[in-house]
């Protein structure tokens, strides 16, 4: 059994006698952070339920794996959305290991910090989810549907001639209406700060790269580099906390000086009178551009989020992470 949070809960869980105990309610509260993810099928598997700590209702499920595995995920009951891996059961475990596993999630002290389910643990697991990341939708949402950014530019994965004897899949912005000429590639990092979001182009990219990955007259080599980039860089996208910023200021009874002002960022006028470094806030979360640039950036330091974010804002890092 692999589990993906503690130490703990990777040790392999030995047979079972007896009918397993079921695990009670609890409230203690996990990762507060929504994410738009494809949902998981209802009303199967469902190993416990709580209520974090926003009042949400949450459910531990079990979903059939590849292989005959199972994943163990923590998910919304009302949505199904926000899906987190809690473990990942290999075929040759007991069933009761799943009841195992959520007894321990639902009553560690130290929280429930699990990372959410990616497209490779959708695909690996089989059915309707591994459907939606492998790219089937509803019949008004097709697969190919072109992805419009801030600006209206379109953008699709396709083909382009390289200096390679195949051609390679990238992604591609499409000339605009009325305009001339032919579709020019681009980095699937630059394709997410077009659009501010990391999905659907993420999940598209991972289906793509399962579908082609062993096509003999299709490279896919640099898109697989452009997402391991993506997954490992420490530059996120900062609209989330972009968002939160203006929330507090505007509902909230902060100020931009105020927020600036508790991440340590001082200014001095003429008299020698203290206020927060607004200008510096605002480039950070996108609403002014940097030093020479003419639009604002779309990213953020991680650090620099989870500064702005504790304590500035007095929240979770989590709450504002896209």
């Amino acid at each position: 059994m692999t589990a993906e949070r503690s130490p703990t809960q990777s040790q392999t869980v030995g047979s079972h006698t007896g009918h397993p105990r079921r695990p009670v309610r609890r409230t203690a509260c996990p990762t507060p952070q929504a994410v738009a993810c494809t949902s998981l099928p209802a009303g199967r598997g469902v190993l416990g339920h709580y209520r974090d700590d926003r009042g949400r209702h949450r459910e531990i499920v079990a979903v059939a794996g590849g292989a005959g595995g199972v994943l163990v995920v923590d998910r919304e009951v009302h949505t199904l959305g926000d899906p987190r891996l809690v473990a990942h059961l290999a075929a040759d475990e007991p069933p009761e290991n799943a009841w195992i596993v959520c007894d321990h999630y639902l009553s560690d002290p130290r929280g429930r910090r699990c990372r959410r389910v990616t497209a490779e643990d959708l695909i690996a697991a089989g059915g309707p989810l591994a459907r939606a990341a492998a790219g089937e939708s509803r019949p008004d949402t097709p697969v190919d549907a072109d992805l419009f950014g801030r600006h209206g530019r379109a953008h699709r994965l396709g083909l382009v001639t390289s200096r390679l004897s195949i051609p390679e899949l990238r992604w591609l912005r499409l000339p605009s209406s009325g305009e001339t000429g032919v579709a020019r590639p681009l980095s699937l990092r630059e394709v997410v700060a077009d659009l501010e979001s990391y999905e659907p182009m993420r999940t598209r990219t991972v289906a793509a790269l399962a579908r082609h990955d062993s096509a003999p007259g299709i490279s896919v080599a640099v898109l697989r580099g452009e997402l391991a980039r993506l997954d490992s860089s420490r530059i996120v996208l900062n609209r989330g906390l972009r968002e939160a910023v203006r929330s507090a200021v505007e509902s909230g009874g902060l100020s931009m000086s105020e927020i600036a002002l508790r991440c340590g960022r001082v200014k001095y006028d003429a008299r020698g009178h203290a206020s927060g470094e607004t200008s510096w806030l605002a480039r950070r979360v996108g609403i002014l551009p940097e030093g020479g640039e003419r639009a604002p950036t779309p990213w953020i330091h991680s650090d620099v989020l989870a500064l702005i974010a504790r304590c500035g804002l007095g929240i979770s890092p989590r709450e504002v992470e896209l």
